[in-house]
């Protein structure tokens, strides 16, 4: 690791005043925040990330770690902890979706650490990306090359992939929180700001070091999932090569709103298959208004690979993805919602 200034802000205002510079999510950013820490130090222990002053911004933790669900659906502080969420109950019985993909992230001990803001920030686990003797990484050397397209890529992504990047994004729970159509809520040195989640994780266009839309020294401070009645019939599917603390080689995220047989609304979101957390409308446009059969479903898995593009060692990934998916959306058609109209 290498040195560093090391500086605590005291409040939201301070935080955003030191953290001018700081491009949360850039590997290049001189300016760190640090929140839980555990993907921060980890990169930084590896020499993947070299910020030149870390900002603690752990004291405004009682400021920004609620969890509150009513009429206008759910909102959670950024500095909440993961196990936190994935315990409440408010959560468990109307946010099904986003409680599974905590739980089944990481190990018991990291989501008492990790927080909601960070997690999201995480990095990819793209062998050449951490591993810094690897000189040809567009993500953290730009402009050298990406060493997986003809290394072993095996877990590298095959969605919203260009020839500048192929890494994978690991989060799950940020495959949920696309599928509900979250929005995000920000401070920084320009003020407040909303956004919808999605804008968060930018594609890899010719500049995978760029990750996220976010303004130097801005801060996530809430993340905001807008009622529905499909919230309470949602689900997290992950498959990983073990059975805990392991990243997902597939996943999905899904919610649905039925009437009778037939699909009146349906959000699907995708993990372990994409550059970044991955929304798949034109699958949804397949199965409104029809049955959820198993043909419908398998139907919605195959457009929602359409684009699909694989590099070798991960050509099982789309047809792995198909059958995340369709078991995925069987499943939720099987739940029994324990509050219907959250």
């Amino acid at each position: 690791m290498r040195p560093f200034t090391f500086e605590r802000a005291d409040d939201l205002a301070q935080a955003a005043r030191l953290g001018l510079g700081a491009g949360q999510g850039q590997t290049n950013a001189t300016v760190q925040f640090l929140a839980g820490g555990t993907t921060l130090v980890d990169l930084m222990k590896l020499d993947v990330l070299r910020p030149e002053r870390v900002i603690d911004i752990g004291s405004l933790r009682g400021a920004y770690d609620s969890i509150d669900a009513g009429p206008s659906g759910l909102k959670l502080g950024a500095l909440t902890k993961m196990s936190a969420v994935a315990d409440h109950p408010a959560v468990l019985d109307g946010y099904p979706a986003i409680a599974q993909s905590l739980q089944l992230a990481a190990s018991a001990q990291l989501r008492n650490m990790a927080t909601l803001g960070g997690n999201v920030l995480q990095k990819t686990r793209c062998t050449y990306y951490r591993d810094s003797t690897w000189e040809a990484c567009n993500k953290r050397n730009p402009g050298s090359g990406c060493a997986a397209i003809k290394g072993f890529n095996r877990n590298h992504a095959v969605l919203g992939v260009d020839e500048t990047c192929i890494s994978q994004y690991p989060g799950d729970f940020a495959v949920a929180l696309i599928a509900l159509d979250a929005q995000l809520e920000l401070s920084g040195p320009q003020g407040p700001r909303r956004m919808a989640f999605a804008a968060l994780h930018a594609p890899p266009s010719g500049q995978p070091h760029i990750e996220t839309t976010l303004q130097s020294g801005e801060i996530i401070t809430a993340f905001v999932v807008p009622p529905g009645p499909w919230n309470g019939r949602s689900l997290y599917l992950k498959v990983r090569d073990r059975a805990s603390y392991e990243f997902a080689i597939s996943s999905a995220a899904v919610a649905l709103e039925l009437e009778g047989e037939r699909v009146r609304n349906v959000r699907i979101g995708l993990g372990g298959m994409a550059y970044r957390p991955w929304r798949s409308e034109q699958a949804e446009q397949t199965l409104i208004g029809k049955p959820l059969t198993e043909a419908n479903a398998e139907a919605a898995a195959a457009v929602a690979l359409t684009s699909a593009k694989t590099h070798g060692y991960n050509n099982y990934k789309p047809e792995l993805a198909r059958r995340t998916l369709v078991r995925a959306l069987l499943q939720a058609k099987s739940m029994v919602p324990k509050r219907e109209g959250a």
